[in-house]
């Protein structure tokens, strides 16, 4: 412990931001809040020289928020001081003006974002730019200095357009429209709960008075490599053609290009090409010719009709016009920083990133779309992190990741060296190419065949006459090849520079993964005033940029306010008793199960993986662990057997050379098929698998074995979270016994009654969809894999799944629509008849994993095989009737960049967060479509995030009320956790059904392999015609039929 004198004083007008203030507090004892953050130096004391202190020079927004007193029994005071309210930091900028955009013509006069006021400088940024991204937010989330809340002392004025009465005019019009099932119109807003106020970080966009003209381009000689093509458009900026006009066209790069004024026509601008590092192009250069043509005219005034929710627009098809304004938005980011993917824009910088591994570091960026909402354009701004790889030497890349390795050829994982670009400059010029593959040989084993040099030659002797280079590493580090798919071309790694700037296609690690939600995870008010502060300036729109006020865009500088409500939790119900939720989670420490399941006999697996926490059936520990879990299924309210069930044990499994771990595998298989013989094949109910640590090919295995080999339920338990301290153990053991007696159909807990009167008014089945593709690390030609979840009871809690894989479209590496939903859902419809003795008369599907621009696919494809489902149920043997219950199809969109803040503490949770059942459907969601966001759950660190569900399909007429309380409600149902949960459970289980589906095709979803060898495209296509083939005979018949109508996959 150290004693710290701190001096306070009073923040000068000369201050600039960052600059420190003394404070002066009794000697204190400061905590492990300071975790480093500030500058340390040594100065004497001059109140009490006999008493050194440590003097500290902070930022005043970094001030730590807990100072304890000697006795360590409650927080000291913070010093007062005597500065005025008024010259608090400033967070949001000049006073909001209800969401409305600037009025003045061009630019907002808004400046670059909120200053710091009086006294102090405007909060950290991190580790500069957007090294480090925002500050951290001391502990739990609290925001340094004070106030969790953003901008909590500017009022929060809900604007004009946002008045009920203004929606109620909204919806009254609708009813002139005629009511359509497909992609119904919003039948009204909610009214349940209790009102409140949100920012959001969205912002008011003032739509340009006149047409915007769009334009085709073409390239001639045409190229369709990616590389090549930015280049040519950036030599295209450069051409004294195409300068004069940066300050008002906008393009992607590709084949599209939009301008705020009339282009000159025929416009064909020729540009010579050469490489970046060259002073201009050789004699005998390629010359492009790249051909600008009107297209259209994009009416403005059309848009504003849609938005004013004018009955007559509701058809107009608001696409070219966002895409075209999102694209002039994104041209200053996508000219000064580095975008990733359509939206996603990051500014990284050479020193100081944050490291998740070696050879990997993120970044923060800022992610930017146009939205439509009733009245308003807005900009959806927020916050993003991706994974980049770092750049350097490619020979430095390849021994930082091999320092471990036992003697073999340096190489890198499959996943980062086919996401690597790298620059060589031994030809006298910069030269950008992809790695095609990692060799396996050195530069001194590795020969071609050479004329200039009379024959075959090593890559080492031909670097050394040819260019005079003497590698450091021709023995070992192995030569990269970086030509085409026609022909080779090697090169010393030594020689490569890995270039900045290149995102992570891989999946990330674990760890990686880990530190990556250490880095991303701040606080909202945080985040919001990353967004303000640091994402305005960089994505150029604040102060404007061109070309956006050459298309006379502006953007306001404040977030939206908006109405939000919040939902009341449902009531709880157990076997004996109740439990209340609050802030979305409930304890049921004195409860039992609803309905406990039964267990007649189960084994223990004690698997020995080299790691082992246990030594074998005999292990005193073992047996301790045992009987608390048995003792806790039974105080949970199921039925198990006194005394300990059978033990097993595997041999040890460690072995170097079984990195896939195929021979363990085998072990356990043996020791499973060898005591169910012994047992005369009589099955457990379940198998509960002790691992010393989550494996990644054991767990999954053991999954497959189980699951599809065997039909024979297994519960895994990691050792190093079970042996644990007495009150995480508890826990822990409690959430696992939550899993096994909802696997063997019991019942954990119910809602209300009155919380499930909009689903049990009549028979009603909840069907959950998703599909899962093959990630980076997968095998080429990997099927997705699809899952239809569905309700079998009137209580909603029993999920059985049907799991299929299916071929990617032509031409892609997935396919999201389901192959075979028509089936799936026949399977899901027979087992509730034979739960339910009939048929449901309503079916409402929560479909996951859908964009928007899918949504029209959903209705069109999918809802046909639903009715086509029905039709093959509606049999003579079921009466003359066909069968034709009402249906409902609602999106669930986790993907995507809404946020909503909190305007006051009240509001609010301990983070900063709003509270779990914070519903919006207002100011920022569609002018004419039925959707709404939700938050069911309690944000646990981080900024919440809620769920956008969308309508499009409703032959129920459910009203806004109804889905979306039934949906908050719905939320704590989910079967294993005590907490309330981010999306609907149907949808949630689907999910992780396919999740299931992967560890079934582990072999093909986790591809260790390097990069491929460059094979061309035909043969490319018969390689991955081949991987589908082989795992459709791997996946064989699916679930085993002893598990297939229970929910295994929990």
């Amino acid at each position: 412990m150290v004693k710290l004198g701190i001096r306070l004083r009073r923040a000068q007008a000369h201050d600039t931001p960052g600059s420190t203030a003394s404070a002066q507090v009794p000697s204190a004892i400061f905590t492990r809040t300071l975790r480093g953050r500030f500058n340390l130096r040594w100065a004497p004391n001059d109140a009490s020289p006999r008493s050194p202190h440590y003097h500290y020079d902070l930022p005043l927004a970094a001030w730590p928020t807990k100072i304890f007193n000697r006795n360590h029994d409650e927080p000291a005071q913070r010093p007062r001081t005597r500065t005025r309210r008024r010259q608090r930091p400033r967070e949001g900028g000049p006073p909001p003006r209800g969401g409305a955009p600037p009025s003045s013509p061009g630019a907002p006069q808004a400046g670059s974002g909120p200053q710091a006021r009086g006294g102090g400088a405007p909060p950290p940024r991190g580790r500069g730019d957007f090294r480090g991204g925002p500050p951290r937010g001391g502990p739990r989330g609290g925001a340094p200095g004070g106030s969790v809340i953003y901008a909590e002392n500017i009022p929060a004025t809900i604007p004009p357009r946002l008045s009920d009465a203004s929606h109620a005019q909204l919806i009254r019009s609708f009813t002139t429209l005629k009511s359509d099932p497909d992609r119904p119109l919003r039948p009204g807003y909610g009214t349940l709960g209790r009102p409140i106020t949100l920012r959001a970080n969205f912002f008011a966009v003032r739509v340009p008075a006149g047409p915007i003209f769009d334009y085709t381009m073409e390239i001639t000689p045409k190229t369709d490599i990616n590389r090549l093509k930015a280049r040519i458009f950036f030599l295209l900026e450069q051409s004294a053609v195409c300068q004069p006009m940066l300050g008002y066209i906008a393009h992607d790069r590709s084949q599209r290009l939009v301008s705020a004024r009339k282009l000159p026509q025929p416009l064909d601008i020729s540009v010579p090409y050469y490489e970046d590092g060259e002073t201009g192009p050789r004699a005998g250069a390629t010359v492009y010719t790249v051909s600008i043509k009107f297209d259209k005219e994009l009416d403005t005034e059309s848009l504003t009709r849609y938005l004013n929710g004018e009955v007559g627009s509701r058809d107009y098809n608001t696409l070219p016009i966002i895409s075209a304004l999102n694209l002039v938005l994104q041209q200053h980011p996508t000219r000064t920083g580095v975008r990733v993917g359509k939206n996603k824009h990051f500014f990284p910088t050479a020193d100081e990133p944050f490291r998740l591994s070696p050879g990997i570091i993120a970044f923060q960026g800022f992610y930017t779309s146009i939205r439509p909402t009733y009245k308003q354009l807005m900009v959806n701004v927020n916050n993003c992190m991706t994974a980049f790889i770092e750049p350097g030497n490619l020979a430095e890349a390849l021994l930082a990741f091999n320092r471990n390795s036992r003697g073999a050829m340096p190489t890198l994982p499959k996943a980062f060296a086919k996401s690597i670009k790298v620059t060589t400059t031994h030809l006298g010029f910069k030269m950008r190419k992809p790695i095609k593959a990692i060799a396996s040989t050195s530069a001194r084993n590795t020969f071609f065949d050479c004329e200039e040099f009379g024959g075959k030659i090593s890559v080492e002797n031909y670097f050394s006459r040819k260019y005079k280079i003497k590698l450091s590493h021709p023995a070992d580090l192995p030569v990269v090849d970086i030509g085409s798919a026609k022909r080779t071309n090697y090169i010393p790694a030594e020689l490569c520079e890995i270039e900045p700037g290149q995102p992570y296609r891989g999946k990330l690690s674990d760890i990686e993964t880990a530190n990556m939600i250490k880095y991303a995870c701040n606080p909202p008010r945080v985040n919001a005033i990353a967004i303000t502060t640091q994402g305005f300036p960089a994505l150029g729109l604040s102060p404007v940029r061109p070309p956006t006020g050459g298309f006379n865009i502006g953007v306001d500088t404040e977030m939206a306010v908006i109405p939000g409500r919040e939902l009341p939790p449902p009531g709880l119900t157990y076997s004996r008793g109740t439990a209340n939720a609050r802030n979305g989670s409930w304890n049921i420490m004195d409860v039992k199960f609803h309905r406990g399941a039964t267990v007649k006999s189960w084994w223990v697996l004690v698997v020995r993986d080299g790691r082992e926490m246990l030594q074998g059936q005999t292990d005193p520990q073992l047996k301790n662990l045992v009987t608390k879990f048995r003792e806790k299924l039974q105080r949970s309210g199921m039925q198990i057997p006194e005394g300990l069930p059978r033990l097993l044990a595997t041999p040890p499994l460690q072995n170097l050379q079984d990195a896939s771990r195929e021979a363990a595998l085998k072990e356990i298989r043996k020791v499973i098929t060898n005591t169910l013989a012994a047992a005369k094949n009589i099955k457990p109910d379940f198998i509960l698998v002790l691992l010393s640590y989550r494996d990644n090919y054991i767990y999954p295995g053991i999954k497959r074995l189980g699951d599809v080999d065997l039909g024979l339920h297994t519960i895994h338990m990691q050792l190093h979270k079970a042996l644990g301290d007495e009150r995480k153990q508890d826990q822990y053991l409690s959430n696992i016994a939550l899993k096994v007696n909802t696997k063997l159909g019991g019942i954990n807990h119910l809602l209300d009654p009155g919380a499930m009167r909009w689903l049990t008014k009549e028979k009603t089945m909840l069907v959950g969809i998703d599909v899962t593709h093959p990630g980076p690390t997968s095998r080429e030609g990997s099927p997705s894999i699809a899952a239809v979840v569905a309700s079998v009871d009137a209580n909603f809690v029993q999920f059985p799944a049907s799991l299929r894989i299916q071929r990617p479209d032509p031409n892609r590496e997935s396919k999201e629509m389901l192959s075979e939903l028509r089936d799936m859902l026949v399977e899901r419809l027979l087992v509730y008849e034979k739960k339910n003795r009939a048929l449901p008369q309503r079916i409402i599907v929560f479909r996951d994993g859908v964009s928007e621009g899918q949504f029209d696919i959903v209705v069109r494809e999918e809802k046909a095989q639903i009715l086509e489902a029905f039709q093959k149920l509606s049999t003579e043997a079921r009466g003359p009737k066909p069968y034709r219950p009402l249906v409902a199809i609602v999106i669930c969109g986790k993907r995507h960049h809404a946020r909503f803040y909190p305007t006051a503490s009240n509001l609010a949770d301990r983070n900063g967060n709003t509270q779990p059942g914070t519903v919006v459907d207002k100011g920022v969601t569609a002018v004419f479509d039925f959707d709404f966001y939700l938050q069911a759950h309690a944000g646990l660190q981080g900024t919440v995030k809620p769920t956008h569900y969308t309508v499009v399909y409703d032959e129920l007429k459910l009203t806004a009320d109804e889905l979306q309380k039934g949906t908050n409600d719905f939320s704590y149902l989910y079967a294993r956790a005590t907490k309330a949960v981010s999306l609907v459970p149907a949808a949630y289980y689907a999910d992780l059904a396919c999740e299931r589906g992967r560890y079934y095709l582990n072999d093909f979803m986790v591809d260790d392999r390097t990069t491929s060898s460059g094979r061309g495209n035909l043969d490319r296509e018969a390689e991955k015609a081949k991987v589908f083939e082989a795992a459709r005979v791997a996946w064989g018949a699916g679930i085993h039929s002893d598990i297939r109508e229970s929910m295994f996959y929990i």
